[in-house]
This record gives structure tokens, sequence and C-alpha cells, in this order.
């Protein structure tokens, strides 16, 4: 069996197709469909230089990779590669012909440190160290039955708080883009983020093919978001939650729980059956508020870096 390396080609429908399949194979509670590939891809900051790769065996795409640089970070020399193989096809040379193309773009962009989400199974974890990686942190992947489990009772907005959808900002989203960039660089990670270009969010995160503005829930404080809880959905019957935050000023007052209190209600009532999101396993006020919702574990990623010489 012969496995080649090659970029994915952004015209080509199978291409698309074939790497969304893997990464839901591969990481079942990511939601990807062929149009948030290509939007990814094509759709990306410039200064990402965001690639995907795909590996082929036979034809086949069986393993994927994206890999980019950390072009937010005010840290030069930094850069992203993450590796799925679908898990039938494993151990068959994909995951290294990847991982070393990725390796070696990024060491012609100027990166020389790269870090990696790697499923946390012995054989993903043996494969990176073997490599040179070195664990640094870990996050959890959660999961909610909507459609069979019992959520708990809607809550109802304080005094002052009203609440919103993301749908109501159309018109001028920008609100949500300063929420969201004061939150995103809060969050819990390897890089320091700090982003300020406006017009590269709007492309990239406010026009994302699994951006769902009705279900996406905004507390509002004197007519300004104080609190959101953005959400992906398949059109179909999965849910994500792709971003929950709350304003540093209006943090401790359960304005984000709130939020996702009254998104998840509304999905379920629109016939959304799963609901997933995702943890650093540190962060432990965003697990518990979770855990009372009803989600539980269903898989971890291991935070690996590795630096390149």
């Amino acid at each position: 069996m012969t496995v080649i390396v090659r970029h994915l080609r952004p015209h080509v429908r199978a291409d698309a197709e074939g790497f969304s399949r893997v990464r839901l194979m591969a990481v079942p509670f990511m939601l990807s469909t062929p149009e948030s590939v290509l939007h990814n891809l094509t759709r990306s900051h410039p200064d990402a230089r965001f690639t995907q790769l795909v590996a082929e065996e036979d034809g086949e795409i069986v393993g994927t990779a994206q890999v980019s640089l950390a072009h937010e970070s005010p840290e030069p020399g930094q850069g992203s590669a993450n590796v799925y193989v679908r898990p039938d096809r494993t151990g068959r040379g994909a995951g290294s012909l990847l991982a070393r193309t990725a390796e070696e773009l990024l060491a012609s962009l100027g990166v020389t440190k790269v870090f990696s989400w790697v499923p946390d199974e012995p054989g993903n974890r043996a494969f990176a160290e073997r490599r040179g990686y070195t664990a640094s942190r870990s996050a959890h992947f959660l999961r909610l039955d909507l459609a069979g489990g019992t959520l708990p009772p809607s809550l109802d907005p304080p005094p002052g708080v009203e609440l919103r959808t993301g749908a109501d900002f159309a018109d001028d989203p920008r609100p949500l883009f300063e929420l969201d960039a004061e939150t995103t660089s809060d969050e819990p990670s390897d890089i320091e983020v700090s982003f300020t270009d406006y017009e590269a969010w709007l492309a990239d995160t406010w026009r994302h093919p699994l951006l769902d503005l009705g279900l996406t829930t905004v507390a509002v404080v004197d007519g300004r978001p104080a609190a959101f809880t953005a959400v992906y959905t398949d059109g179909a019957a999965r849910y994500s939650t792709a971003m929950t935050g709350t304003a540093r000023a209006h943090r401790g007052r359960g304005l984000a729980k709130l939020a996702k209190s009254d998104s998840l209600h509304r999905a379920r009532a629109a016939g959304y059956r799963e609901a997933f999101t995702g943890n650093d396993a540190g962060n432990g006020p965003m697990l518990a508020i979770n855990e009372w919702f009803g989600y539980e574990v269903g898989g971890t990623e291991v935070r690996y870096v590795r630096e390149l010489r």
C-alpha cells in the first residue's frame, strides 16, 4: 500500500469531503463539514499561512493535518500542526508522513516551536513522544445527551440583564468582536493571543458556516454584551459550543451559565439531539458549569510541544 501526502485541493469537492470524514472519525466530538473545511482554508488570515494536508493511501484520504502560524501571538516563531488519522488506518505510515511534512513546512516559515493536540491514547502519545514532543497540558471533550437526558430548568435573567441572540447583532457585530477578543485573551493557552483585526474576525469567525447565530445567546447589560455562548451546529442533530465567555467586569454573576442555559434549551426545542463542548482540564469553574448541565467527559486530548532545531 502506498501513502502520499499532498495539499488539499479547494476546488475538488471530494478532498473537502474526505478531510471532513477523517476528522469526524478521529475526533467525533468536533463538528466538521466540507463547507467548514473549505472555509477554514480560504478565509483564514493570510499571516496564519494556514494549510491543510491530506494523506492518501491508494487514492483514498486516510489522514489530515492542519498547519498554521500563531500570527496573533506577540511571540514570534510559534506554530501548530494537528495530525489525525482514521482509527482503522493507523500504523501504516500516514501519521509519520503528515507530521514530517507539517514540521518541514513550519520550519521553512521560521517556526521554532510547534504545538500539537494529540488524542489521549497510548499509541498517539507514544507517537508524539518518539518525535520529540513533550506534554504540557490537557483538555476534555464533553458530551450532553439533549434528546434523552434531562436539562436543569432554564434560568431566568436577573434584573438588568437581557438575553439576545447573535442574530440580533447582524447589523453591527463589533460589540461581540470586542467581547470575544477580551475573553479569548483570558482563555487557558500555551500561546498568548491578542487579536485586534475586526475585518479578519468577520471573515473567519462571524461568517463561519457552522456558526448558528440563532442559537448563539448573548447576555446584555446596560445595552452592551456582557457574556455570550457562541454555537456551531451541523444543521441536522449536532450542536457544539464554539466559545463561552464573560467580560471581566461582569464575572462572578453567573452570566455565562445563564447564556448556556438559554441556548441549550432552545437547541433542544429545535430538535438537536447531541451537544458537545470542550474545556481545559484545569478550568475548574467552566467544568463545574458543564457538569451542572449534565455534560460528561467523552474524550481527552493532550497538548504537546516540540522545539524545532
